[in-house]
């Protein structure tokens, strides 16, 4: 090969001892062997890395939390650009901004930001890269009442693909390169560029309350659905509440953000009255309820596969019977099917507006599968579940599909035809107009990436 770049930072290559380490992602159902990996300590790396494969041709590859579900954030015989070793976070409470660098999961940010009395929001899995969820939009346990992660990001760092063949750094904010940011909120993921850096706009937020609900089977799932999906896109603001329904139970998630336990519970009255439910309250700041919530990635299944919609309207009977007829027929009992209330702030577009493509949309779900041990060496294609799991969250979407409009970036339908106008709408054109702008050498190219305009 040939270069006049040279990789920095930490580099594994297969011959090194930590390499199947280094190589793996958190979703193990995808295996890919990458020729390099580099764990960039800097955006100097980065510059370095993006180089070096351009001038040697090699395919790149971008990676933070390594939960890229269908296995995109790396590549046979290319090159991995990880920042997950990019750790930082500087924040302003004069301003309520911070600036935190790419390589924060979200319970580390979480955390760190919770240091300064001020919170963002993010998604609910703390092991998921920051960057990743909020390039992609990010909602969570916050979202209606501070809006998604994208929504309040000012700027962001990129190191793009330089007209010379090399690599540069650029900043994307309000005032420099608007129309990039833009693009970054909701549409980021590996399509323009690599973000080293991000600064929110951040909330003072010390006290919260984490309410959990348990129905045991699925007898009041019907009931219940209809109580959430009429009540928690339209109610307080400061409540965001998310259904998680097993075959073995219905759960309800919610955080009330600065009240109390008695306005929780009223709050979610209408739901808690369906049936006889237990629940439980903690009161507490919220990096400590994010901490608590937090399943160890030793204790999750090895594979995964999800598909994801987005629901305008609310579902009719029949709609919940399918979810309820699938669940009492899941291959595992990991499968599941998740909702996230959306309303409140989410329906209000951010200053300089955004690529985010589902503000109307009353709630988000998903049908996911896992399946299979960490650390006991099944391959994917030798478990006999695999094929069980992936047959069943293809049917469940597929019978799901008269009710749910669109899809999310950031758990793609890998196998939907028009994915770019499911992802991001009427914006396809303006996005495929600003790749042509930053990348149209369409150096950042993957299974769903954007394609220049021509």
């Amino acid at each position: 090969m040939r270069s006049s770049a040279e990789l920095t930072g930490r580099v594994v290559r297969p011959p090194d001892s930590t390499y199947s380490e280094a190589s793996a992602g958190w979703n193990l159902l995808f295996d890919h062997k990458p020729a390099v990996i580099v764990f960039a300590q800097n955006t100097q790396d980065v510059v370095n890395a993006l180089a070096w494969a351009r001038q040697n041709d090699v395919a790149p590859r971008i990676r933070s939390g390594r939960h890229c579900l269908e296995g995109w954030s790396s590549v046979d015989d290319g090159i991995v650009i990880d920042v997950s070793d990019i750790k930082s976070a500087t924040v302003d409470v004069v301003s309520n901004t911070a600036t935190v660098g790419a390589g924060l999961n979200q319970l580390e940010a979480v955390a760190l930001l919770g240091e300064a009395g001020v919170a963002a929001p993010t998604g609910t899995e703390g092991s998921v890269g920051l960057v990743g969820a909020t390039l992609g939009g990010g909602f969570g346990l916050l979202t209606r009442v501070f809006g998604m992660a994208s929504d309040n990001l000012l700027a962001a760092e990129i190191v793009v693909a330089s007209d010379d063949g090399g690599a540069t750094a650029i900043v994307a904010s309000e005032t420099e390169n608007s129309d990039l940011l833009w693009a970054l909120r909701g549409a980021g993921n590996g399509n323009f560029g690599i973000v080293t850096s991000l600064t929110y706009k951040v909330y003072p937020l010390t006290q919260t309350v984490y309410i959990t609900a348990t129905w045991p089977g699925l007898n009041d799932l019907p009931a219940v659905f209809e109580a959430w999906q009429r009540s928690a896109p339209h109610t307080d603001n400061r409540m965001t509440s998310q259904l998680e329904i097993s075959p073995e139970a219905v759960v309800l998630l919610g955080v009330l953000a600065d009240g109390s336990e008695g306005e929780a519970k009223k709050i979610l009255a209408p739901i808690l009255s369906v049936g006889d439910p237990e629940v439980s309250m903690t009161n507490k700041n919220w990096a400590d309820n994010y901490a608590a919530f937090q399943i160890p990635i030793d204790e999750e299944p090895a594979n995964w596969k999800f598909s994801s919609q987005f629901i305008s309207e609310p579902l009719p009977a029949d709609g919940i019977d399918v979810i309820g007829s699938f669940l009492a027929c899941a291959p595992t009992p990991k499968c599941n099917y998740m909702t996230n209330a959306f309303g409140g702030a989410v329906a209000q577009t951010p200053a300089g507006g955004s690529a985010f493509a589902h503000r109307d949309a009353l709630f988000y779900a998903e049908p996911g599968a896992g399946w299979g041990t960490r650390g006991d060496g099944v391959r994917p294609d030798a478990d006999p579940l695999t094929e069980p799991c992936l047959v069943w969250v293809a049917e469940f979407a597929e019978a799901m599909a008269p009710f749910v409009t669109d899809a999310y970036v950031n758990v793609p339908n890998a196998d939907t035809p028009h994915w770019e106008t499911s992802y991001w709408g009427a914006g396809v054109e303006q996005l495929r107009t600003i790749k042509s702008k930053y990348d149209p050498a369409n150096v950042f190219h993957y299974e769903q990436s954007i394609p220049p305009a021509t």
